[in-house]
């Protein structure tokens, strides 16, 4: 029965309900995520799923979330790694729209979207906690500002295309969804400062070569 249970949850869905029932005919029990009895007993129930979202599509909130849930992390964090508070809440703002549980088509997760080997590179133990997820992604973040010496622009088109697409084309990659993340990044950044109490603080260099 254990063995069974197993190799149903190695090859089933992933989130999938897991109910034991008696055969009435052999008496033997059986392990099923489809019941087709009324006797069958659920042994391990699902897990929620998180909720999926586009890098590039308005996201939703969890119920009873608002844009400004999430700002004393945010603050602590940015302070923490010395990065301006308004670029790590306009990147949650492009990345996820402060869903944080969501999940990209392409794997990303959380409020700032770390992709698996990031997560691991800044040994996030849990994506789906804001503050793990945070302090994740404002240290990858501020790994970024110091390999590009401050310039905001470089980071940003690293953080959404990678490292290695930005130092091979020698600037902001000629990339539609990059430059346009960089855009939005910016008008969200500049939303944010006004909102920042005690003047904008740390300035970056915010220009780049093509």
């Amino acid at each position: 029965m254990v063995a069974a249970l197993g190799v149903l949850l190695g090859v089933g869905p992933a989130h999938a309900h897991i109910y034991s029932m008696r055969d009435p005919e052999t008496g033997a029990i059986m392990i099923t995520n489809a019941p087709s009895q009324g006797a069958a007993r659920l042994m391990v129930r699902e897990a929620p799923r998180p909720l999926p979202v586009s890098p590039m599509s308005p996201s939703r909130l969890p119920p009873g979330s608002t844009n400004q849930a999430f700002d004393p992390l945010i603050r602590e964090m940015a302070r923490v790694y010395d990065v301006d508070y308004a670029l790590v809440k306009a990147i949650i703002k492009a990345e996820s729209g402060f869903n944080h549980r969501a999940v990209s088509p392409k794997g990303a997760q959380g409020l700032m979207q770390l992709m698996p080997a990031t997560a691991a590179q800044h040994q996030v133990h849990d994506v789906f906690k804001p503050r793990d997820n945070i302090e994740g992604g404002v240290r990858h973040l501020k790994w970024l500002l110091d390999r590009y010496n401050g310039n905001v622009d470089l980071a940003v088109a690293a953080y959404n295309a990678g490292h290695q697409r930005v130092e091979e084309a020698g600037g902001i990659p000629n990339i539609a969804e990059t430059r346009e993340y960089v855009q939005r990044v910016r008008r969200y950044r500049e939303n944010y400062r006004r909102e920042r109490p005690g003047g904008p603080g740390i300035v970056y260099i915010t220009s780049a070569t093509h």
